[in-house]
Parts: C-alpha cells; structure tokens; sequence
C-alpha cells in the first residue's frame, strides 16, 4: 500500500487515477508527474516499487502544494475576501454562488429547501 502526503491511495486502481486521491491532484496533474519521473500510467498502485513510490512522494513535496497546506492557502483566501467584504466575499458569507449563476430556480443547496407557507391552517380561537 502507498502511502503519500498522509493519504493511502487504494491498491486496486492505476496510480494515474490513484494520486487523483490526494487533494489538490486531478487527472491532468497526475498525468504531469507521472510523465516527469517517466512512469506508466496503467501500472497498478500494488505494483509499484518503493523506489518509484519514493521519486513521487520527493516531486510533490518539493513542487506542489497539497492537502492541509492548500487548504488552509484556500481557507486563508476566502477569509480575506470576506473582510474586504467584496462581492464574492459576501457571496462566500451568505452561502449563495459567487461566479454569476442563477438563483432565482437554482442554487437549492445555499438557499435551502422551499418552506410553503399557503393553505396553513390557523390556530383555532378558545
């Protein structure tokens, strides 16, 4: 089992789709570093030796930026937006999209579910 920046990438899956595991990598990134050391994209996470293990954990902490320190980068970013009070950073405080979708029909997940408030029976009078 590999085990890399504090993630086990699971053993069954290709290391292309593998390192996929590990925030902060997508495919095309994998892909990137699996070019630089010169490695096959289709060899299976259980197959790979400690040394090549050792030449992709050395590429990502000297090159990228990955999970708790990329999140906290993240955090830190919207935080500031948020003092500012800039439009996104309004948007980021009121939990509604911040890059110009609608919300009049979408956005259900920051808005919340629809309360109906028509055909609410009163309370009877004593």
């Amino acid at each position: 089992m590999a085990r890399i920046e504090g993630v086990d990438l699971p053993k069954n899956k290709r290391i292309e789709i593998g390192l996929t595991y590990i925030y902060g990598i997508g495919i095309s990134r994998s892909k990137e570093i699996l070019y630089k050391i010169d490695l096959d994209g289709n060899l299976k996470v259980k197959d790979l030796s400690d040394e090549q293990v050792i030449s992709i954990r050395n590429i990502l902490t000297n090159h990228y930026e990955l999970e708790g320190d990329l999140r906290r980068t993240e955090s830190i970013n919207i935080k500031r937006l948020m003092e500012i009070s800039c439009y996104r950073g309004r948007r980021h405080r009121t939990n509604l999209p911040l890059r110009g979708q609608r919300t009049r029909t979408n956005a259900r997940t920051g808005r919340g579910t629809k309360k109906t408030i028509a055909g609410k029976k009163k309370a009877p009078k004593k």
